[in-house]
């Protein structure tokens, strides 16, 4: 119950930081430099044109009741119309969302389980040969943009070995996937067509490992910090100096102390992830949630990027709401 009661409460006080993202993104994109409906039309339009596609899509209006208008929308679930195609936005989103988080989600969940127990297993072997290569791989890791990493793996996984197709979708066409939620490995299982399972596992290697590379760096640099601080705690060599066993003090000691930061971390890098895979899914060619936004905002298609920055918000909070919520639970010191 003190759980649910924090949960609700913080829900709850997710309400006005989201009305302040909207508030802000709405005025902000409308202060960027440059006109959407000439960004469309292009510069040879007439001014007709331009005011007739002012007028279908509400840039005529005052500012106040274009704002209105975009805060009754979202309210219903309505995130407008896409000046750049004409089409909802909502729906637009819902299908380029999907392959995102699939990527993101995977990459993620593979780097916290691999740096947590990589960098464990390093700071037990303090200044070892093996501490000292998770010690240069953390520090590459974080060094090489994913873009450059994305296109050497390309290089080396389909061009020069062949074990991955071609960066240029998201699945074999001839599976016949059909799609449910955008997400192939999710939909190719709730449909039960293995050779979609089998193409898109495929398809999901190079991008997935591209970012658990980036992913994983930091997050194995603080494991290994946070045990290496518990190894060297006052505790910890009271608990070995009385002779527990050592299941009870990896488990019972230094396991759980390590995970104690892991969660903000954690977070924190899934919605870096969120950003970063731009670059990832150019380089790939993976039609998600990154490309859309960013095509908005070449465009300065107003709906899109609304739309993209209150979803990225959403999913910033609710992922450190989460991330409060394990802490909670690994640490009783915590009162929520």
């Amino acid at each position: 119950m003190r759980i649910l009661r924090f949960v609700v409460r913080r829900l709850l006080q997710l309400i006005p930081v989201l009305l302040g993202v909207v508030v802000l993104t709405f005025l902000i994109v409308r202060v960027l430099p440059g006109d959407p409906v000439r960004s469309i039309l292009g510069q040879n339009a007439s001014e007709a044109d331009a005011e007739a596609a002012r007028a279908r899509f509400g840039l005529d209006q005052p500012l106040w009741r274009q704002f209105l208008d975009y805060l009754g929308g979202l309210v219903t679930g309505d995130f407008g119309t896409s000046i750049q195609s004409g089409g909802s936005v909502g729906a637009e989103m819902a299908l380029r969302i999907g392959p995102t988080l699939e990527l993101v989600v995977i990459a993620v969940s593979i780097a916290l389980v691999v740096a947590t127990l990589l960098g464990v297993w390093s700071a037990r072997r303090a200044n070892s040969v093996g501490d000292h290569g998770v010690r240069l791989f953390a520090l590459v890791g974080n060094s090489i943009p994913e873009f450059w990493l994305g296109l050497v793996l390309v290089l080396v996984g389909y061009s020069m070995l062949g074990w991955f197709p071609a960066p240029s979708g998201r699945v074999d066409p001839d599976t016949n996937l059909t799609p449910l939620t955008g997400a192939g490995l999710v939909d190719a299982a709730l449909t039960g067509n293995g050779p979609a399972l089998a193409s898109a596992a495929a398809y999901l290697a190079l991008p997935v490992l591209t970012l658990v590379v980036g992913v994983m760096a930091p997050l194995l640099r603080s494991v290994r910090a946070s045990a290496l601080e518990v190894l060297n705690s006052e505790a910890y060599t009271a608990a070995a100096a009385h002779g527990l066993p050592q299941r009870t003090l990896l488990y019972g000691y230094l396991l759980r102390s390590t995970l104690l930061r892991l969660p903000a971390l954690a977070a924190l890098v899934f919605g870096t992830a969120i950003g970063s895979t731009v670059l990832v899914e150019y380089v790939f060619s993976w039609q998600g949630f990154g490309q859309w936004a960013l095509r908005g905002l070449l465009y300065r298609d107003y709906p899109v990027v609304q739309a993209s920055v209150v979803v990225i918000a959403l999913c910033y909070v609710l992922v450190f709401l989460i991330a409060d919520v394990v802490h909670a639970i690994l640490d009783p010191r915590v009162r929520i």
